[in-house]
Parts: C-alpha cells; sequence; structure tokens
C-alpha cells in the first residue's frame, strides 16, 4: 500500500485524527515555517502515538549532530531533509542507532528547478537515502506552497528516478488531486501538509480523511484495473 505521511503537525488531537484516519506516519517541521514545533512538544506527542507509527521531522541545512540531537530529543524514527545537507548528516543519522532506533533519512528535490538536477545524480542520492520526496519547493520556499510542481514538465525525470529509487510525492498534494497522481506515477508514498489544513499549523478533520480514502480508492481502482 502507498505510504501516507501527514506533516505539519503542532498538537495531539491533529496527529491523532491522522492516525485514526489511516496514516502511516506524522510529520513535525523544525525549520522557520507556522508550522514550527519545538522537539519537546513534538515528543509528547510522538509518546501519545502508537508505536508502528512513524515519526518523522522536517529540517533544512541544520548542523548534522543538531538533527541527531532532535531527533533524540523529540523521540523521531525518520528525518527529511529539505535543503543543502550532504552526506555528513546522512552518515551521522546512520552511523549508530538513536535510543535503539535506525533513523529512516528521506531527501527532498525541489521539483520547480529540476533543471538543477541530472539523473545520474538521482541514482546516487537513490543509493544513499531511503526514499526522495519530490516537492514543489525551491530554494527561497523549500516547501509548503500549496501548489503543485509541473507533473507534465517534469514525468519523464520522475519515471526515471522511481526505476531507482522509492519516491514520495508531495507539493500542492489535496484530496482532489492525490488519487490522480497515484494513478499517473505510483509513487511509494505521499506527503500533504497544506492539502488537510483549515489553516496553518491545524489539520481540517474532513480533509485529513478524504485525502487518505482518496488514496485507497485510487489503489483499489489500480488493483482492479490490472485484474482485468
Amino acid at each position: 500500500m502507498t505510504w501516507i505521511k501527514i506533516c505539519g503537525n503542532t498538537n495531539l488531537a491533529d496527529a491523532q485524527l491522522a492516525v485514526d484516519a489511516g496514516a502511516d506516519a506524522v510529520g513535525f517541521i523544525f525549520t522557520k515555517s507556522k508550522r514550527r514545533i519545538e522537539p519537546q512538544a513534538a515528543r509528547e506527542i510522538a509518546d501519545a502515538l502508537p508505536p508502528h507509527i512513524e515519526k518523522v521531522g522536517v529540517f533544512v541545512n541544520e548542523a548534522p549532530q543538531r538533527v541527531r540531537d532532535i531527533v533524540a530529543e523529540a523521540g523521531l524514527t525518520g528525518v527529511d531533509l529539505h535543503g543543502e545537507e550532504d552526506e555528513g548528516t546522512r552518515n551521522l543519522l546512520f552511523s549508530a542507532p538513536v535510543e535503539g532506533r535506525r533513523i529512516r533519512v528521506f531527501k527532498t528535490l525541489h521539483m520547480l528547478e529540476p533543471k538543477e538536477m541530472e539523473f545520474a545524480q538521482t541514482r546516487i542520492l537513490a543509493g544513499l537515502y531511503d526514499a526522495l520526496l519530490l516537492d514543489s519547493g525551491s530554494h527561497e520556499q523549500r516547501g509548503g506552497t500549496g501548489k503543485p510542481f509541473n507533473w507534465d514538465a517534469t514525468e519523464k525525470l520522475i519515471r526515471l528516478i522511481s526505476v531507482t529509487a522509492r519516491v514520495i510525492f508531495a507539493g500542492g498534494l489535496n484530496p482532489q488531486n492525490v488519487g490522480q497522481a497515484i494513478t499517473r506515477f505510483h509513487p511509494w508514498g505521499v506527503d500533504v501538509v497544506s492539502g488537510v489544513e483549515a489553516e496553518p499549523g491545524r489539520k481540517d478533520p474532513d480533509r485529513v480523511r478524504a485525502f487518505i480514502a482518496a488514496v485507497r480508492a485510487a489503489e483499489a481502482a489500480r488493483q482492479t484495473a490490472s485484474k482485468g
């Protein structure tokens, strides 16, 4: 099944809503954002959620040791690196478990600037990270734009990346278009923030449920089509 992450959580009620609706992971933002959360507050939320739910922190160009410290303090099981982090951050996170946990490391590719990426580069990244997250951010705004990147213009690159990497689709996803993304690109996972919010930092329960239902409906349609 498609892995689903509901990101930008700032309170337990929203995180629990995501879990109850069927999400596989919840996300916390530890960089400059309207949805920023402090590590200890994230820890209180993480500790209240079932152990099987992944807790992923979003970072932008944070010092590697600082990332590791926040992972421990917040009780995270994974990180999403949204900046120009090099292998040093990745290697430090992989070097040893944090509180006995093997930390998943995802790397974001900003699809508004696809000309900066070469397929050979993405193949290298695929070997280093657990998954590559395709987002509509840029150097100026890392994420949370609420707008999809150009699927048509980047389709060839996306399909090439998908050959060697787990792909997480993000950037402007919402209950209305996530099914189309799954049907068209078959990503390993999807990640949403603004598309399920009532306002920045606060989820809309109906949109959260509708988003996850749309993902599962698209999966079911694909399975039915493949059998036919």
